[in-house]
């Protein structure tokens, strides 16, 4: 998530360098051949070229309100997370009576399982979102470099079981290798860990139904995850985009000839400046939508969800009065992730 009022001119210039330099060749080429061979015919109306144009706004106008929908709903699902996460961590530390040393020690040992178990299937879950998917964008060249240069994504470069190791038992540990979704397999430890606890009297039923029904709505927050993560924005819509925006920005000069021919000879080197900057327009336009699909991929407009589980397990862990805590993540370059 980008934390500034706006992104400074050197981190916009990164990330669309390359697009500069193609549009820069797309106009250069047939303002060339128009000057130097006078070859008038390059020069088309500038009516169809204006229709594509339109065509290409509306369409990429259209998939970027499609994909800042995608983005919001993602913040509103880890909102809730956070919120059943606080609503966990009181149930836990309330409904559980010191009459749970009868298995595992004391209270406070139940509490602290069940509080670190969580901050474990956080951890799982943004690593499971971290994932590469083929449609995503962050291993694509503009895109790379600008993370390379700006931030880093702690799950890119980590080991999840690394990760995971701090906060849960080594046979959980060794448990979690045989499954394929570590995150939701750590609710079904919680559930195990309840009936444990009810049965040897922790809690009465009705704190037990209380409590499951709170990893019912993390399970809930976690299949909301997946769909935004394993479902892309639909291909056929994001390829009729991208066609409509080449095509219009491919047309550019040779529409942009004829209009300064108008004017004069040599006003007609003025389509190489303007065919770039509205070309630009048009490809950051489609640019943003397309690194506005996949709001957990890792790039640098994604949804924070490593700094909110940092936020969750500082709250979660002072519940249990704990005083060594880290720091909440600070923005790296204006970039918090």
């Amino acid at each position: 998530m980008y934390t500034g009022t706006h992104f400074p001119l050197p981190q916009t210039l990164c990330w669309t360098r390359r697009q500069i330099y193609w549009l820069f060749g797309i106009a250069l080429i047939p303002t060339l051949l128009y000057v130097v061979t006078d070859w008038k015919g390059l020069g088309i109306p500038w009516v169809p070229i204006g229709l594509i144009g339109t065509a290409a706004a509306f369409i990429a106008g259209f998939r970027n309100n499609a994909t800042y929908d995608r983005v919001w709903e993602a913040r509103t699902i880890y909102g809730s997370i956070v919120n059943n996460s606080r609503t966990w961590g009181l149930m836990v530390r309330d409904l559980i009576h010191p009459q749970a040393g009868g298995l595992d020690g004391d209270a406070k040992t139940a509490h602290t399982r069940l509080i670190y178990r969580h901050v474990a299937w956080l951890t799982a879950l943004r690593y499971q979102l971290r994932q590469p998917r083929a449609w995503e964008s962050t291993q694509w060249g503009a895109n790379l470099e600008f993370r390379n240069r700006y931030y880093k994504v702690e799950e890119h470069a980590g080991d999840i079981e690394t990760a995971l190791a701090s906060w849960i038992s080594a046979d959980e540990l060794a448990r979690l290798r045989n499954v394929s979704n570590q995150a939701a397999q750590l609710l079904v430890l919680q559930g195990e860990d309840l009936r444990r606890l009810r049965d040897h009297g922790a809690f009465e039923a009705n704190a037990h139904v209380a409590l499951e029904q709170v990893l019912a709505s993390l399970l809930n927050n976690q299949g909301a995850c997946e769909r935004i993560k394993n479902f892309p924005y639909p291909r056929q819509f994001a390829t009729l985009s991208l066609t409509f925006v080449r095509l219009f920005v491919y047309a550019l000069p040779f529409g942009l000839i004829g209009e300064f021919a108008k004017v004069g000879t040599h006003a007609v080197w003025l389509t190489i400046p303007f065919c770039i900057l509205v070309g630009w327009i048009f490809s950051i336009l489609e640019a943003i939508g397309e690194v506005s699909e996949n709001p957990f991929e890792g790039s640098a407009n994604d949804v924070p969800i490593t700094a909110l589980s940092r936020t969750i397990e500082i709250d979660l862990r002072q519940m249990l009065g704990e005083r060594d805590l880290p720091a909440p993540l600070t923005p790296v370059n204006n970039i918090l992730m």
